[in-house]
């Protein structure tokens, strides 16, 4: 009964906390992409014939400015992605977002120091381009049969009619401004944020789009929420009864030091439990002032926000097993040795 009341109290707090503010404009503005975006821009920037360079390149550097969480992105990814992004800069989004945001970057040094905030951009992008390598190498075959010929030139009214362009920027806006706005006091001041933005969004797609146009938005936007959200509440719920099991001993008797292993376990730990963005920051703080090497903790920081159990099955369920499957190994080993190799050679100086 206590691990059963863990798991409610977890999934009480995931959807008092970011139910509103983060998953309902995040699935808006996946639906939105899908329907108002150009296929045709999303091709040549992101697609599977882009150049590869400039679309990871991209994909990283506009993924610093989405505050996500390793949940909420999953919309915002697969939005991109069946739109016509290639699958490596989809999971470039999937990961940097979560896992660099720059505000939990500025967390992060405010919190445990310059020193460990660098280490965890550099890494984050290290990582970001090995997994859209990776992701591109192994399904290379799938990416073959949805490539569609590069458009020689983009209409760019494409995108701009109807004031869509205007519409995605409010979306993202209502997605981003109550977590970098209000970053202390009551959670519903944050509400008070979201809820202003979301009028102001719902008011300007009335005045600017068609009622067939809305209704096709809100239904791809429903396609979202129908696959991803009930995998999400079921993956919170077991990772509150985890997180009631794990000992705290155990965490201080293993995760001490910089070695391979204490830095394999952080990132199992920062893979299977959730964090909402910014959380991580100060939850490694205490495990370091009870020992935990630094070199781990930065596994953690990394994996923490990036990945958690809900993450793994809606990704699954979105791109498929398969794909799942081998974006959290490579996460999993590349945030084992991304802690290591930090430990050992950076924070040893």
């Amino acid at each position: 009964m206590d691990l059963i009341l863990a798991g409610l109290r977890a999934l009480q707090d995931y959807i008092a906390l970011h139910v509103l503010t983060c998953l309902v404009p995040a699935f808006l503005l996946a639906g939105a992409m899908v329907t108002f975006v150009s296929r045709e821009t999303i091709l040549r920037y992101l697609g599977t014939q882009a150049r590869k360079t400039t679309a990871f390149l991209l994909a990283a550097a506009s993924s610093f400015f989405v505050a996500a969480c390793s949940c909420t992105v999953i919309p915002v990814a697969s939005g991109l992605y069946y739109g016509g992004a290639g699958i490596g800069p989809a999971f470039i989004v999937l990961w940097v977002a979560p896992a660099a945001n720059v505000l939990a970057l500025i967390y992060t040094g405010a919190i445990l120091g310059a020193e460990m905030m660098v280490a965890r951009i550099v890494s984050a992008l290290l990582m970001a381009f090995v997994v859209g390598a990776v992701m591109l190498t192994v399904f290379h075959q799938d990416e073959e049969t949805r490539q569609v010929p590069l458009p020689g030139t983009v209409d760019r009214s494409i995108v701009t009619s109807h004031g869509s362009a205007v519409l995605l920027i409010l979306l993202v806006i209502t997605l981003l401004a109550p977590n970098y706005l209000i970053q202390e006091g009551p959670y519903r001041h944050k509400i008070y944020v979201w809820a202003t933005a979301t009028l102001v969004t719902a008011l300007y797609a009335w005045r600017v789009k068609t009622r067939a146009e809305i209704v096709a938005w809100l239904k791809e936007s429903w396609w979202f929420v129908r696959i991803i959200f009930p995998l999400l509440l079921g993956g919170v719920f077991v990772v509150g009864i985890v997180g009631d099991l794990l000992p705290e001993h155990w965490i201080q008797h293993w995760l001490g030091g910089n070695g391979l292993l204490p830095s394999f376990l952080a990132t199992l730990i920062g893979a299977v439990t959730y964090f909402a963005t910014m959380t991580e920051a100060p939850f490694v703080d205490t495990l370091m002032k009870l020992g935990m090497g630094k070199g781990p903790a930065l596994a953690l920081l990394l994996t923490g926000p990036g990945l958690s159990l809900p993450n793994w099955l809606a990704v699954a369920r979105v791109f498929g097993p398969r794909k799942a499957a081998v974006y959290v190994a490579t996460i999993v080993v590349l945030g084992t040795l991304a802690g290591w190799t930090s430990g050992q050679y950076y924070f040893s100086r």
